[in-house]
């Protein structure tokens, strides 16, 4: 049977309307503020070969790698096999995951017995073991760093609801209620994603969602084809930095090379820094997102599905060892630090065939912060992804204090963060007026945040980066200033490094500042 274009439409909304529904669920089942506050999480729908078809549109670097995380379970896993009630999880670095903390889990979908498709859904979890609650700045390892899920398959009925596989990961982690809450709103996400796929299949059949699903992967990349098609043919270069690998390195860099032929990019990090002793190491997976959620932004349209269709024209390499692509068991917790620079490198290389297009680097950095408290209660963690000052582009000013592209959080609202965590409270909030780069348009304002300890033994935990140089200014717009970090004691100022770990005491003010973004183009004046 033949699709109209209409019921091809019908169906391909019906099934980006569902994974946003999964992407609400997620955000409003969840009980860690990191989730329910910043949605640091991700909804997808995927066809039954495990191509996603569908996504919503919440954190960029988790969207690019559903499918790449999850073919190594269907690789171990023959299909046939698969039973309702089974699902999947992976959160392995070295078995296409990311890092530690991103769960991914996976649900098959069945319709009169047959396999359909699968829900997927992601979470940043607060805390899943590992040396240090939360954060583990130190880890020499990515044993260091928590419990890794390597690809597996469950039974929700018979390992989950009270039974071994949810006893065991409760009996491994700091705040299992959190761990395990969060966990069962990816259980939740997925339901509902299998629950609208199989309303859509009553209504139009498995063979004519199927057919759907295969359109859709071939809209996009006919769309994103189309895109390539109109750029010039070559070789374009470039090139961004890490302040630093937290254990006295000099800079590191992230090196380029996108390749424009026909209708196809091909884009190599040859030249890239070897992988380092601290968290700050890639797994390509990670890379991977991060290049084709640069590449999708720079060179397609808002209407073009961000699904496994726009992965079949594009191939990425970084080599074996990089930064970008280490070895195990080297540590991964940081992976965003590097994933942002690739970003702005690839971003630059595009400066040069699509300058209309592109912005100037914004501060672009994950700054973690992680304050923990342990009582006769147990431990109370808090986690958040603190943003900075976007990139300016062509026509328009960065924006002030918001979370970098890849990454994509909102803030935790403070009366949040001090409903849940009484050992701080918070003192200040504000963008930082002046860290903006100037130019023809204007990088975006970094923002300040401090917190007021009120507790004994509170242990902080930080990465961040652009401590030495701030975001880099596009044709000849002005740099953004940097970052820094600072602790308040007895009237005197202690300065912090970017990527550490300390012990703070009651009275403590701990004062987090963030860079502004790059300015486009030379002032006016």
């Amino acid at each position: 049977m033949t699709l109209s274009a209409v019921d091809h439409a019908i169906i391909n909304r019906a099934l980006v309307a569902a994974t946003h529904e999964m992407g609400t669920k997620l955000v409003r089942s969840a009980h860690s503020p990191i989730v329910r506050e910043a949605q640091d999480c991700s909804a997808a729908i995927m066809n039954a070969r495990g191509e996603v078809v569908a996504q919503s549109e919440l954190i960029a670097i988790q969207l690019g790698s559903v499918a790449h995380t999850f073919a190594p379970c269907l690789a171990r896993y023959p299909i046939d096999e698969i039973a309702e009630g089974d699902f999947f999880i992976n959160n392995d670095p070295y078995s296409g995951g990311q890092h530690i903390p991103d769960i991914f889990l996976f649900t098959p979908i069945f319709f009169h017995e047959a396999l359909i498709g699968f829900s997927a859904s992601v979470v940043h979890h607060i805390d899943l073991g590992g040396g240090a609650p939360g954060l583990n700045p130190a880890a020499a390892d990515v044993h260091q760093e928590g419990i890794i899920f390597p690809p597996s398959k469950y039974n929700i009925e018979r390992d989950w609801k009270g039974g071994p596989f949810e006893r065991m990961i409760a009996a491994n982690v700091r705040m299992p209620v959190a761990t395990i809450g969060d966990i069962n709103a990816q259980f939740a996400a997925n339901a509902i994603g299998a629950k609208r796929m199989v309303a859509l299949a009553e209504k139009y059949g498995a063979a004519d969602i199927t057919l759907a699903m295969d359109e859709m992967l071939n809209y996009s990349e006919r769309r994103i084809r189309a895109a390539i098609r109109d750029l010039p043919d070559g070789t374009y270069s470039g090139q961004a930095s890490i302040d630093d690998d937290g254990l006295g390195s000099d800079a590191l860099d992230i090196h380029t090379q996108v390749t424009i032929h026909g209708e196809t990019v091909s884009v190599n990090f040859e030249g890239t820094h070897d992988q380092v002793g601290s968290n700050i190491n890639n797994p390509f997976a990670s890379t991977y997102s991060s290049t084709i959620a640069c590449l999708k932004s720079v060179l397609t349209d808002p209407d073009i599905p961000f699904n496994d269709g726009v992965s079949r024209v594009i191939s990425v390499h970084a080599p074996l060892g990089s930064i970008l692509n280490p070895r195990p068991p080297a540590p991964v917790r940081a992976r965003l630090l590097p994933s942002n620079r690739l970003f702005n490198a690839v971003m630059k290389a595009l400066a040069q065939i699509a300058p209309d297009r592109v912005i100037a680097e914004g501060f672009d950095t994950t700054t973690s912060i992680c304050l923990s408290h342990l009582n006769e209660t147990g431990y109370n963690i808090y986690l958040e992804i603190l943003g900075g000052g976007y990139g300016a582009g062509a026509e328009n000013d960065g924006c002030d204090g918001v979370d970098c592209p890849l990454s994509n959080c909102a803030n935790i609202p403070l009366e949040a963060v001090e409903m849940d965590y009484p050992f701080l409270r918070m003192e200040t909030y504000l963008l930082r007026d002046g860290t903006q780069g100037e130019g023809r348009t204007n990088g975006g304002m970094g923002l300040e945040r401090s917190y007021r300890i009120l507790d004994d033994n509170v242990q902080f935990a930080t990465y961040c980066d652009r401590f030495k140089n701030g975001a880099q200014g596009l044709f000849g717009g002005h740099n953004g200033a940097p970052a820094e970090s600072l602790i308040e004691r007895n009237g005197e100022s202690i300065a912090l490094q970017s990527k550490m770990g300390v012990k703070l005491q009651r009275g403590d003010r701990l004062i987090i500042r963030t860079g502004g973004g790059g300015g486009y183009g030379t002032p006016d004046n």
